[in-house]
């Protein structure tokens, strides 16, 4: 049996007297806390999932052996509904993405972004070894969907990694530098141009040149998370450098004495290294 509401003297109060003027308006910031909730919980599940899709994205790229070459047809296959379903997906919250809910749930599509960001500009550096622009990296978005600056430039810290892993797998199986060609401008007046070789050692010592020269202080200054983001991805980044940097140097000072299909443990030269700064 429902309880019954009394004032203050203990007479019976009917319910359009107990009922409060502030109540409607509190009924409304339940019904807003609610969709915010239930959008906030669409969004991460979908930057979940896109993230998820983009890393096999990625796992099928690195089966990719060549630079500048077109797409193997296994892997075009692969990757082509998994591309698919990620238009989906961001088309599914573009809804909840308009205007300024873009940057209220921010956060909360970043992961997903950034992952897809990493996969897309790996492919584009594997077909032409060069980083997507991102004018076009927005297009590879549907509409809807804001790719924001720093989602741009920390895929590019992401993608370092993968470089990392695709250079050290191509010197195990080929025994070479995975490298390519590059038109360079010899002539302003004629517009004349030759062909050089460029490896992706050279590639990844000018990225991390470019990204040591960025000046993150004042979006830490002004609150924003990229300072922050950047400063745990940049010792990542170095990292991966140095990991191809000693790979190659092993491969070119002994790769004679190694037998093909050999890969470098790096840890052990990593033992070697502490051993000797402990003498």
């Amino acid at each position: 049996m429902a309880g019954v509401k009394r004032s203050h003297d203990g007479s019976t109060m009917d319910k359009a007297s107990s009922s409060s003027y502030f109540m409607p308006m509190f009924e409304t910031f339940r019904n807003e806390l609610d969709e915010h909730y239930d959008r906030r919980e669409r969004i991460i599940k979908a930057s979940r999932d896109i993230t998820a899709l983009s890393k096999k994205m990625i796992f099928s790229l690195q089966r990719v052996h060549k630079l500048q070459a077109d797409m193997p047809a296994n892997v075009t296959k692969e990757n082509t509904p998994r591309q698919s379903t990620i238009n989906d997906l961001f088309k599914s919250i573009a809804p909840d993405l308009h205007d300024i809910n873009s940057w209220r749930y921010q956060r909360q599509i970043s992961g997903g972004v950034q992952e897809y960001m990493e996969a897309v500009s790996f492919q584009r550096y594997l077909e032409t070894q060069r980083l997507i622009a991102y004018e076009e990296a927005q297009k590879t978005i549907p509409d809807g969907i804001l790719l924001s600056e720093d989602d741009y430039l920390l895929g590019l810290f992401d993608l370092v990694g993968e470089l990392m892993r695709f250079a050290i797998t191509s010197m195990a199986t080929t025994g070479q530098v995975p490298s390519g060609t590059s038109s360079i401008k010899v002539d302003d007046e004629t517009k004349a141009s030759s062909e050089e070789l460029r490896d992706i050692l050279t590639d990844l010592r000018l990225l991390r040149t470019r990204f040591e020269a960025l000046d993150t202080t004042a979006c830490t200054a002004s609150g924003s998370f990229l300072g922050k983001d950047v400063e745990k991805k940049m010792e990542v980044m170095k990292t991966c450098v140095e990991k191809v940097e000693k790979a190659v140097y092993g491969m070119i000072i002994r790769g004679r004495e190694r037998p093909k299909g050999w890969i470098p443990d790096l840890r052990d030269e990593e033992r070697g290294r502490e051993l000797g700064e402990s003498y």
